[in-house]
This record gives C-alpha cells, structure tokens and sequence, in this order.
C-alpha cells in the first residue's frame, strides 16, 4: 500500500513552538514525512521560517517582519512566556530548514506569505535555484505568486491555498498551480472527484487524525498537514490490519 505522505504543520506544533527546530525534531519523532513551513521576507529580503506578519504573538513585539534586518530578527527570542528571554528559540532562516530537511530526508511543504506579494525582483533567486536534491513544493494563498514562481522557473512544484470561494468547476483554469491545498471541511465526494477529474492533486489541511477517510483516502489526495503526525500515521496503519 503506498501511503498518503504527513505534513507536519510548522512541525509538531501541537508539541512544541512552531516553525521552530525543536517542532521539526519532534516531527520526525512522531513519523511525520515532511515539514509545512511558512515564509516572509525581512526587510534585507532574507526569507525566515515565521508565520505572522510581526512578531507580537512569538516575541512580544508589533514590529513587521518586512522593516527588520536579519540581524535584528535573529536577536529575537521567542516562546509563549517570559522564559524565552533566557532559552528561547530563535528564528530560522529558509537556507537552514532546507539543510534540516536534506540532513533529515524530509519532504517541504514551503507556503509563501503576504510579503511575498510584489516583493522585489531581487527574490526571483529564490525561485530559480535548483531544487532537485530535495522533495520540495511552494504553496500560496496568493496565486500571483504561483504564477512568478512559474515564470521564473516553471519546473518547481506549486500549490495553491483554496479558499470556500474556490470553483471545483473550473480547476483547470489554475495552470500555475501543480497542486491544490483545501481545509479538511472541503474533503467531500464531488470536489474530490472533479478534483480527480481535472488532474488537479489535493492535500488537506487542519487534519486532526480523527477522521475515517485516512483510512481509505480517495486516489487524488496526495498529502494530509497535520499537527498531530502520529495520530494520522495511526489512523492510516489501520488499512495494513
């Protein structure tokens, strides 16, 4: 049986702080085959592995990513309490996961965030680095996105991020994405097959392990994002008893 691969979701982030090497640690502990991370620029166009726009939630600081230098991103301490301002994690820069994941033969999920949108010429690089030593995919809520990163290097796998405005009559329209990602909630019989239909793959986020349909997922999902990897590793071993 080949199994649908896991996504940990910013790593094992019901377990540890997102985005952080200690999620990602954890990931591969709980049997997790790859790692969904997220990316914004800093205002020297360095992509580091965070979710927000600022660092409010992680480091207890309202400043934008997109106005701090690396150098001052770097000096942030993040976690959840006052403890982080002496063992607290640090930022991860994208070149560092992509070391992580390679050492680690991981697959990367990579979403693109907001400061991605009409960023400088500078970062088309990024997208035309050969990739090809890694299982690597870019997703994106903003399908401008997609649509760069295809014309800078039409050779790296995409996805986009649906939204409940999506129209599952009409995916064949979305040529600059390889792939499709939905919330669990759209898991229902007619997308999946007109999914399947337009040669359109899908992965599912917000994926809690509970859900029967892992057992016997419909052939177009390609990939479950989860941040519970063991529960959904459980659930699919379920098919091999």
């Amino acid at each position: 049986m080949v199994r649908v691969p896991i996504y940990a979701h910013r790593g094992a982030s019901a377990y540890a702080l997102e985005n952080s090497t200690a999620a990602f640690i954890k990931a591969i502990e709980l049997g997790a085959d790859g790692l969904e991370i997220d990316l914004q620029l800093t205002k020297d166009l360095v992509p580091i592995v965070t979710h927000d726009l600022d660092f409010w939630r992680l480091a207890r600081t309202r400043r934008n990513v997109s106005s701090m230098l690396l150098e001052e991103v770097k000096k942030l301490k993040l976690g959840t309490s006052f403890l982080r301002l002496v063992n607290g994690d640090t930022i991860l820069t994208f070149e560092e996961v992509l070391e992580f994941a390679e050492k680690n033969e991981l697959s990367l999920n990579v979403e693109l965030k907001e400061t991605f949108v009409n960023a400088p010429p500078q970062i088309d690089l990024l997208f035309k680095k050969s990739y090809t030593h890694l299982n690597i995919h870019f997703s994106s809520f903003h399908y401008e996105v997609l649509e760069r990163i295809k014309k800078c290097n039409p050779m790296l796998q995409t996805a986009y991020i649906g939204t409940k405005k999506t129209n599952w009559e009409e995916l064949g329209r979305l040529t600059a994405a390889d792939a499709l990602h939905m919330h669990k909630r759209h898991y229902v019989q007619k997308k999946l097959d007109l999914a399947f239909q337009a040669y359109m793959p899908l992965r599912f986020y917000g994926i809690n392990g509970n859900e029967n349909y892992l057992i016997n997922p419909h052939p177009v999902v390609v990939g479950w994002i989860t941040d519970f990897p063991e529960k959904v590793l459980t659930q699919q071993l379920k098919k091999e008893f």
